[in-house]
């Protein structure tokens, strides 16, 4: 139901009512239910309008709009004072600096938790076959995501390919859909660097408290988790080069000891831990073993493959974008798969995969050997120096999807104000890591890792889908 109020106390006329509102006001009980002929005209042009903008599109031309020539969507309100030249993201990413955030973003917590918990419980030593089809599906979005990035080398993801070939609305959900991947998915990775940190701590004889280490209601707060959250939002406020310095660190790093896993660990394989590599399916059970339990566990491992898509957020941040950001998604992507593989048929060579149900199967793993437990401290190290990657390079995409929306008038303004030095979104960075902060320190993984995947085949859907339009009506 509508109701209206005497329009002079909201607009005077249609051009002024703003598109932002979601409601209006055509009929007032206070004067007996019947609005004025004015009136009723006026909320009828300002429904026909707000139609309008809803499903209107974004031209490819105001989307590959220079930033220099095109400031308004790209510069800090101008002051009263003498004009300043506009300021843009700057351009400091390589191929090599992208593929490593790409590296970064989707080697985590999949390689590190979910390949021993998918091998113990639906696929056996076969998770290496299920890693395999998982990442055929996430090639066929991959490939969708770098069509995209070399016809629209603009920042905005998912939410600047909807706007294009679909309509305002739809880009303004997936936008929020995207804050549902990316800020959820970043709190969801900060609790599990808190688990491997407390762990780590507990080898070197310190012993946190579960009530300073634990979310509501086990315990208070969880504090590791909102520092890592609260010093990555730091690192991403100074700007995109040291970001991707970090990243890269971390990065080399976490690949270093990966490869010690897999090159020490292959020497002491044994083959009846294979032996059958795909186990007989439990009777009475569905999904467990078994050619189903292949196929089950690639739906697991899907969302180790989270991650690629992020590399597209950095197109205007990105040296030559239509080249370096589809063969950036291509190559991580590519990366992914053969850590991916390696490390699971490793991990099941080690031990028994029945075994490896624990949040840190590498761990187990590497302490059935006696000639290789010096290496479970190391995998700790390289589990947090992943996780922090992961934590870092998609809370920056988040901030450049909130930067790119206020851009285009979809969020308050102040989210696309950049820093006069740094030339990073400062308020919109603050704000981001604020939230993922109290969603880490308030929230299990449990609650959080259910609501990762809803945003994440929601954009993937999107993209896939929007690059069959954009052909079909000729806009590139």
């Amino acid at each position: 139901i509508i109701f209206s109020p005497p329009s002079p106390f909201f607009f005077e006329s249609a051009d002024q009512a703003s598109p932002s509102l979601c409601f209006i006001i055509l009929r007032s009980p206070v004067l007996g239910g019947q609005a004025s002929g004015g009136n009723r005209d006026m909320a009828c042009r300002w429904l026909r309008r707000l139609g309008r903008d809803m499903l209107r599109v974004k031209a490819l031309e105001d989307a590959l709009a220079n930033p220099e020539e095109e400031p308004s969507t790209m510069t800090v309100p101008e002051s009263d004072g003498p004009e300043c030249p506009p300021m843009q993201l700057k351009r400091e990413l390589g191929y090599f600096q992208l593929t490593a955030m790409g590296i970064g973003s989707i080697v985590g917590a999949g390689i590190f938790v979910i390949t021993g918990q998918a091998a113990a419980e639906y696929a056996g030593p076969a998770i290496a076959l299920s890693f395999v089809i998982s990442a055929v599906g996430c090639l066929f979005a991959a490939l969708c995501y770098a069509e995209f990035a070399s016809m629209i080398p603009v920042a905005g993801s998912a939410y600047t390919y909807a706007y294009v070939t679909l309509n305002e609305i739809t880009a303004w959900i997936i936008g929020w859909d995207l804050m549902l991947e990316y800020l959820v998915s970043a709190s969801t990775v900060a609790v599990g660097w808190s688990g491997y940190f407390v762990s780590l701590l507990a080898s070197a004889g310190v012993t946190v408290p579960k009530q300073i280490a634990n979310a509501p209601p086990v315990g208070y707060l969880n504090v590791p988790a909102v520092g890592v959250s609260l010093l990555t939002t730091a690192i991403l406020c100074v700007g995109i080069r040291s970001t991707a310095w970090v990243t890269g660190v971390a990065v080399a790093v976490k690949l270093v000891i990966i490869l010690m896993f897999v090159g020490a660990g292959a020497a002491y394989v044994k083959l009846s831990n294979l032996d059958p590599f795909i186990p007989p399916a439990a009777e009475g059970s569905y999904g467990y073993f078994g050619a189903l339990g292949v196929i089950r566990g690639a739906a697991v491992v899907f969302f180790s493959y989270i991650g690629f898509d992020q590399i597209s957020v950095l197109a205007q941040e990105a040296h030559r974008p239509q080249r370096t950001i589809p063969l950036a998604i291509l190559t991580s992507l590519g990366i992914a798969v053969v850590l991916y593989v390696a490390v699971s048929i490793v991990l099941c060579g080690l031990v028994s995969y029945t075994k490896l149900n624990r949040p840190d199967p590498m761990s187990v793993a590497l302490e059935a050997v006696p000639q290789l437990k010096w290496l479970t401290v190391v995998v700790q190290v390289g589990a947090i120096a992943g996780l922090s990657s992961v934590i870092l390079v998609t809370l920056l995409g988040q901030t450049r999807v909130f930067y790119v929306m206020a851009s285009d008038g979809l969020l308050p303004h102040v989210f696309s104000k950049l820093h006069p030095r740094y030339r990073t979104p400062l308020a919109n960075t603050i704000v981001t890591g604020v939230l993922a902060a109290a969603i880490s320190g308030l929230l299990s993984i449990q609650s959080l890792s259910e609501l990762v995947s809803i945003g994440t085949l929601l954009a993937f859907a999107m993209v896939c889908g929007g690059v069959a339009l954009l052909r079909d009506r000729k806009i590139v």
